[in-house]
């Protein structure tokens, strides 16, 4: 329980280091960062897997890099699905934001192992 929650609260930090360093992405307080994370976590769980089977043979083709699109994807969603108080302007910001929220989570997350 104690590494769930660990997780949860270093994706909710990465949230907000991300809204920081891209400047088209917004997020309301650490509370709505806490929110969007529990909401990235569901997508995550859910929606990319389905994503990723859909679009194998286009990922294929370009040897993995519509993963980083499919990313993209599902961090819209997140900002669809919580509303005004995480909003991404534009694909682009999208695009980049997942990749910075990759590479941030990850690094906060060796901190939990």
């Amino acid at each position: 329980m104690k590494h769930f929650l660990l997780t949860w609260l270093f994706t909710a930090l990465a949230l907000v280091i991300t809204a920081y360093i891209v400047p088209g992405i917004t997020i309301g307080s650490f509370a709505a960062a806490a929110i969007a994370a529990v909401i990235l976590g569901i997508v995550n769980a859910i929606v990319r897997p389905i994503l990723i089977l859909l679009t194998l043979p286009l990922t294929i083709v370009t040897l993995g890099l519509f993963l980083l699109v499919i990313n993209a994807i599902s961090l819209s969603l997140v900002a669809y699905l919580a509303g005004a108080m995480f909003t991404i302007s534009g694909p682009l910001d999208a695009l980049i934001g997942s990749i910075v929220l990759s590479v941030v989570a990850s690094i906060l997350n060796q901190f939990v192992d």
